[in-house]
C-alpha cells in the first residue's frame, strides 16, 4: 500500500480528471451555470436588503434579532 488514503483518492480523482474529454466540457457548463446562478442574478435580483434599510450596524442586528425572536404569530398579520 503506497501513499496515505487521502493521497491515493486525490491521485485517482486528478488521473480521471486528465483522461476525460466529453467531461471538461460538462464541467465548464456546470461552472458557467454556477457563476451565474450565484453571482449575475444576485447582483441584479438580490439587492443587499439590510443596507438599503439600516445605516448602522446597531440598526441591522436589532432588526434580524426582532425578527428571529418574533413568535409566529406576529409575523402573518
Amino acid at each position: 500500500m503506497i501513499g496515505s488514503y487521502p493521497g491515493r483518492i486525490f491521485r485517482f480523482y486528478l488521473q480521471g480528471f486528465r483522461s476525460m474529454t466529453l467531461g471538461r466540457t460538462l464541467w465548464m457548463i456546470i461552472f458557467f451555470k454556477l457563476f451565474v446562478m450565484f453571482f449575475i442574478l444576485k447582483l441584479f435580483f438580490f439587492p443587499n436588503f439590510l443596507n438599503t434599510r439600516f445605516g448602522t450596524d446597531a440598526e441591522r442586528a436589532d432588526y434580524v434579532l426582532d425578527m428571529i425572536t418574533r413568535p409566529a404569530a406576529d409575523l402573518n398579520r
